[in-house]
C-alpha cells in the first residue's frame, strides 16, 4: 500500500515493511503519536519494499527479516546498491548470531528485536535517520561476542594497532560519515581518507564499511547510544 508523499523537510519520512498487517498497524499507531515522523508507505513483501523504497526514497525503512519473496537480507543487499541513501532499521524477532551478522554486514544501519519499547524504537529511528547506527542491547552483545570469538581464533587485531588518525577516521565512518564528509571534518583530501580506510581494512582483515562499523562498535571505539 503506497501513501501520498508529503514534502515536509522537518519530518523523518518512514517506510514500514512487514508482512503482518497487525504489526504494521501497531507500529503506525505508535509512531503517529510523534509529529516528527511521517509514514509515507507500507510494504508487505520484499519486492514491494524494494520498489517502494526506490520510488518514495524514505529517510528510514523499518524492515522485517522474514518477508515473502525477497527476505530482509536480500532487500538490504539490493537497496545498498539501488538506494544507499535509504537507511534500513531492522525490526525483527530473529536473534541468531548468524542472521544478525549477515544483515549488518549487508548494510543495515540498525537492528532492534520486536520486543523493544516504543521509546527505544523512536530513539533508534532518530539515530539512524541522523546517519548513526543503533543496535539493541541484545544485538550489541551478540556483535561483541562474535568479535571476541574472532579474536580467539586469531582473525582480528587489537585496536591498538591502528594509528590515532586511523581511529579518528574509523570513528567518523562508523557514525555514518561519507569519505567526503570525513575529509572535510579532518581537513584531509578524499584520496587520503580512502587510503586510510583501505589500510585499516587490510590491517584488520575486514572487507567493507559495514565490517569497519561493526568492529568499531565491538571495540568500544564508538558508542551505541
Amino acid at each position: 500500500m503506497q501513501m501520498a508523499r508529503k514534502d515536509n523537510p522537518n519530518k523523518i519520512r518512514l517506510l514500514l515493511a512487514d508482512d503482518h498487517p497487525v504489526v504494521r498497524q501497531g507500529v503506525r499507531i505508535c509512531l503517529e503519536q510523534y509529529n516528527r515522523f511521517e509514514i509515507v508507505g507500507e510494504a508487505s513483501t520484499g519486492e514491494e519494499a524494494i520498489r517502494m523504497a526506490c520510488s518514495l526514497m524514505p529517510d528510514v525503512m523499518l524492515l522485517d527479516i522474514n518477508m515473502p519473496g525477497a527476505n530482509g537480507l536480500q532487500v538490504t543487499e539490493q537497496l545498498s546498491r539501488l538506494a544507499p541513501q535509504v537507511r534500513i532499521l531492522i525490526l525483527s524477532v530473529e536473534e541468531t548470531e548468524h542472521t544478525i551478522l549477515q544483515v549488518i554486514r549487508s548494510g543495515a544501519k540498525g537492528y532492534l528485536l520486536k520486543n523493544t519499547t516504543p521509546e527505544e524504537l523512536v530513539t533508534a529511528i532518530e539515530a539512524v535517520a541522523a546517519g548513526k547506527t543503533y543496535y539493541s542491547q541484545f544485538v550489541a552483545q551478540t556483535l561483541r561476542n562474535a568479535e571476541s570469538a574472532s579474536q580467539s581464533n586469531g582473525r582480528r587485531r587489537a585496536p591498538g594497532q591502528l594509528t590515532p588518525r586511523e581511529i579518528q577516521i574509523l570513528t567518523l565512518i562508523a557514525n555514518g560519515y561519507s569519505n567526503k564528509q570525513v575529509a572535510a571534518e579532518l581537513n584531509l583530501s578524499i584520496r587520503t581518507v580512502e587510503a586510510h580506510r583501505e589500510n585499516m581494512m587490510r590491517k584488520l582483515h575486514l572487507h567493507n564499511v559495514a565490517d569497519l562499523t561493526r568492529y568499531a562498535i565491538t571495540k568500544g571505539i564508538v558508542r551505541l547510544d
